[in-house]
């Protein structure tokens, strides 16, 4: 009798004890399960609980771009250190749960599985720990979902029959599967856990009275079940003087139960019921004695007493694990700590040495950069001593030679010997027949010239108005510069009558270029590329006057009628009497000499010269650019520069063009109007040098003009024999072939055929009227004159 009454406290000691699931993943719902799970089991006794979090396998590792990539293709270090970072972040987020269990004083296990499949994954980790119990959520919105939102109800298929599995949703029972196979009764209500047993005074049994309720469930192993009732017995009563008696009728009283027949009734009943698989659990199987009633609640209490017993020792052992782990750790740490100090005393012994290394290269490199410096500094004193030394042996060169050329110069100027020729006053007259009208070539604001002949030699005579002209600054200015210079596009002074005043100067056959762009007495206008050759070769003469030592000379009055052409259109400047010496002085520093009498033709001259009285070579620079326009336009000089700016701005350029220059090519022609605006700017500052920006371009330009001039003077090829129309005697535009054997042109042979009936070869009569046309040949028309063209 006492056996079973130890037996039955052991069974409801080992009942009251149980393992309940909650599986979680970090959200707020999870806080929900937790909380309903301690509500739920934690008054109905003793109650283990594990937090059961599923993460995914790690198989990849983020990139600072937002990527992953295989974690089989990182570093190992790399992939540790994410291990540990995502299971500190799994840990982390169980210690939310850790404090809802702690502040109910009850004790809880983490149990962090890595797999793909949740449902899967804690299916076998409830069949390892052989829990009876397992609490999930019903969320659709948590890392149960992410394989659907039915994926509660595949872990309570999943989930091993012994285990019952409740499924909470916002606080509150959702569904409940009980155990098919398991170790308790399941309901649909949430406050019943106990055994379901019933007392009921039908004796269907025959014996006490008592039956088994009939919803009672199989058992698995009635001896596992023993085992597992002695294991937890034996720890309830670790600390009792009477624990080996216990265990020994314990085990004699199953073993009697298992192997006798019939004995009592209470054992013949209880196992029938463990033969039959008739009960839930081994705690379900506990049979109830009316006669013991008393004594039972006197050992329950004892068993009450000794569950608390073993909740402290188990945190006792907690703790003493804690401290034990806290010790270890300390005892490491402090390991650690000596490591680290002797690592860091060697590290600094090493910085020490680097530093005072470091110290002695940067005193070496700062002696050595500083005798560097000095020897720099030396090397530039010397190159700058030799500059300086360059500079005074050129310096004195150049003066040297300076003053040789300004001797000779004044020498000559001095001297008797004159460098032109001196024609007599009746030498003037013989040659211009006394100056007749008829032999009057030009009218200048200065004087008359004349056609003349020297000795069979033609030439143009230029007589001054004035009888004191001839004594004048102008004049002898004139004879001094004209006599001494010599260039090809600069008219030649061949003599000179100084007392009357008369220049004698080679005859230009082709008058001046304001004739023949006007096309004067009929003549043929200048074609484009004789255009662009007269610009490069004015352009030319200017830069020999401009650069003409030992003072540069500026025309002042250039303009298309002072421009004069040869029988070959070559051009020479002509009426350098205008021109301006200027001092060397003034030239060298501002290449401006100021003169009280603007000297030219208004719309030649430089603004800024009208306006301040200063000339400069780049005077000459304006008037070239308004002769450039005029040369490709043909239109008088009032205007023109505004004209040729609005054409250009609107891209009507070949509106303004001189269409009888021909065709005019159009890249170059833009470039020439481009540069002949720019040079006839207001401000002297913007417009370009002669030397540098024009000439180069014009060069450019007259080469091009040398090979459109090749081609224009290339006659034309000659026709084969068989292109030639019999008829039209010309090349045929359409050949056809006639009955009579010959090619004719299609037009010409359609229009003899309506007046003949004869061959215009043989003058026979055609066999009919019919013509083929010659494709061969019209294809080798269309060919020859695509060549020729």
């Amino acid at each position: 009798m006492e056996v079973q009454e130890i037996e039955e406290i052991g069974e409801r000691s080992a009942a009251s004890y149980q393992t309940v699931a909650v599986a979680v993943n970090g959200s707020k719902r999870s806080k929900r399960v937790v909380q309903w799970a301690l509500n739920k089991f934690v008054p109905e006794g003793m109650v283990h609980f594990r937090l059961l979090y599923v993460r995914p396998k790690i198989t990849r590792v983020p990139t600072a771009m937002g990527n992953y990539i295989p974690i089989s293709k990182v570093r190992d270090d790399i992939a540790s250190a994410y291990k540990k970072e995502v299971e500190w972040q799994a840990n982390s987020m169980l210690l939310i749960y850790k404090h809802l269990f702690s502040g109910r004083k009850v004790e809880v296990n983490n149990v962090v599985i890595e797999a793909d499949d949740v449902a899967d994954a804690l299916s076998m980790e409830i069949a390892k720990l052989k829990i009876n119990k397992l609490v999930v959520g019903a969320s659709s919105q948590n890392i149960f979902s992410r394989k659907g939102n039915k994926l509660s109800s595949k872990i309570a298929r999943c989930s091993p029959s012994f285990c019952t599995v409740y499924v909470v949703s916002k606080g509150k029972l959702a569904s409940i599967r009980s155990a098919i196979s398991g170790a308790y009764e399941m309901t649909n209500d949430e406050g019943s856990s106990s055994p379901a047993l019933s007392f009921s005074p039908d004796s269907s049994t025959g014996q006490s009275g008592i039956t088994m309720n009939p919803f009672i469930h199989e058992v698995h192993s009635l001896p596992s079940q023993r085992d597992q009732f002695i294991s937890n017995l034996s720890r309830g009563f670790d600390s009792m003087s009477s624990l080996d008696a216990i265990l020994n009728r314990s085990s004699s009283f199953f073993t009697a139960e298992n192997n006798s027949s019939s004995s009592t009734t209470l054992s013949e009943q209880f196992h029938s019921h463990v033969i039959d698989g008739c009960s839930s659990s081994f705690i379900a199987d506990s049979l109830i004695v009316d006669d013991t009633a008393a004594d039972l609640t006197t050992s329950v209490d004892q068993i009450d007493i000794n569950s608390e017993l073993q909740k402290l020792r188990i945190e006792l052992r907690h703790l003493q694990d804690l401290v034990e782990v806290v010790q270890n750790e300390s005892i490491d740490t402090s390991d650690q700590l000596n490591k680290l100090n002797a690592r860091r005393m060697k590290t600094e012994a090493k910085l020490k040495e680097m530093e005072h290394t470091k110290e002695v290269s940067r005193e070496f490199t700062m002696q050595e950069t500083d005798r560097h410096e000095e020897a720099e500094r030396e090397v530039q004193v010397m190159e700058s001593v030799r500059k300086e030394t360059l500079l005074r042996v050129d310096a004195e060169e150049n003066v040297a030679q300076t003053s040789c050329e300004n001797m000779r110069f004044g020498k000559a100027i001095s001297s008797n010997i004159e460098p032109f020729k001196k024609y007599t006053w009746e030498d003037i007259k013989s040659a211009t027949s006394s100056f007749s009208d008829t032999l009057k070539i030009g009218m200048g604001a200065i004087g008359s010239v004349y056609k003349g002949t020297f000795h069979h030699t033609v030439a143009a005579v230029k007589v001054l108005h004035s009888n004191e002209a001839h004594g004048n600054k102008q004049f002898k200015q004139e004879l001094d510069i004209l006599g001494r210079i010599r260039h090809p596009h600069l008219l030649l002074l061949i003599g000179a009558c100084p007392d009357k005043g008369c220049l004698v100067y080679e005859f230009m056959e082709n008058g001046s270029l304001d004739d023949r762009l006007q096309c004067m007495d009929n003549t043929p206008p200048l074609p484009w590329y004789d255009r662009f050759r007269i610009a490069w070769e004015v352009s030319s003469a200017l830069a020999f006057l401009h650069n003409t030592k030992p003072e540069p000379i500026i025309h002042r009055d250039l303009k298309p009628a002072n421009i004069l052409l040869d029988c070959n259109f070559v051009c020479k400047i002509g009426d350098v009497g205008l021109s301006t010496l200027l001092p060397t002085v003034n030239f060298s520093i501002s290449t401006i000499y100021k003169d009280t009498a603007p000297v030219g033709t208004i719309c030649y001259i430089d603004p800024e010269y009208q306006r301040t009285g200063q000339v400069s070579p780049k005077s000459d620079i304006y008037a070239l650019g308004i002769v450039i326009m005029q040369l490709i336009t043909g239109k008088p000089p009032i205007g023109l520069a505004h004209i040729v700016e609005s054409a250009l701005e609107s891209g009507k350029l070949w509106d303004i063009l001189d269409s009888k220059a021909g065709e005019w090519p159009e890249k170059e022609t833009h470039e020439l109007a481009r540069l002949g605006l720019n040079c006839a700017e207001i401000r002297r500052k913007d417009r370009p040098n002669l030397e540098d920006q024009v000439l180069p371009v014009l060069e450019r330009l007259r080469n091009r003009a040398d090979e459109g001039k090749s081609l224009a003077n290339c006659p034309p090829p000659t026709p084969p024999s068989h292109f030639i129309c019999p008829i039209l005697q010309e090349v045929m535009n359409d050949p056809y072939v006639a009955s009579d054997g010959y090619t004719y042109d299609r037009k010409a042979i359609e229009t003899w055929l309506n007046m003949n009936d004869k061959s215009p070869m043989t003058n026979l009569p055609l066999p009919s009227v019919n013509l083929i046309p010659n494709h061969s040949l019209r294809s080798a028309i269309l060919e020859w004159k695509s060549m020729a063209n």
